[in-house]
Parts: structure tokens; C-alpha cells; sequence
């Protein structure tokens, strides 16, 4: 288990990421990470420009078709 510190950063907060995680993520300063909440807590995963796309196209199609798929999980 790693702990990480969280400083401000003027109004903000913000982490501090051992060399080790961010290895362990393949991410370096200057990055874009994803947050994902799971049943566990959340997740940092390295940003994906297409899951990004693919997740927005999913989530607009779940949204419009509510009541359909709402029906097919019955």
C-alpha cells in the first residue's frame, strides 16, 4: 500500500505522486489521468483519448434509449 499527500494548490488541492506510482501508471508531470469510480473507491488509470470517446458515445446512447434498456434488463 502507497500513501500520498494532498497540498494546496492556490484554491485547490492536489496530489503528490511517488516516482513509483507514476511508473507503475506510465504517466509523467504534465499528464492527464482518469478518475473512475468503483465499488472499491476510485481508480487512476493513465487518459485513453478513445475509451474517453467510446465511454461519451455510450453513456449518450444509455440516456436516450432509458426506457429500452430498462425493459431488455427485466
Amino acid at each position: 500500500m502507497t500513501t500520498v499527500k494532498i497540498i494546496s494548490i492556490g484554491n485547490s488541492a492536489g496530489l503528490i505522486l511517488p516516482k513509483e506510482l507514476l511508473e507503475k501508471l506510465r504517466v509523467s508531470k504534465g499528464d492527464t489521468l482518469t478518475v473512475t469510480e468503483t465499488s472499491r473507491g476510485l481508480e487512476l488509470s493513465a487518459y485513453d483519448e478513445i475509451k474517453s470517446r467510446q465511454m461519451d458515445i455510450a453513456e449518450c446512447i444509455m440516456r436516450e434509449n432509458r426506457n429500452m434498456l430498462k425493459k431488455l434488463a427485466e
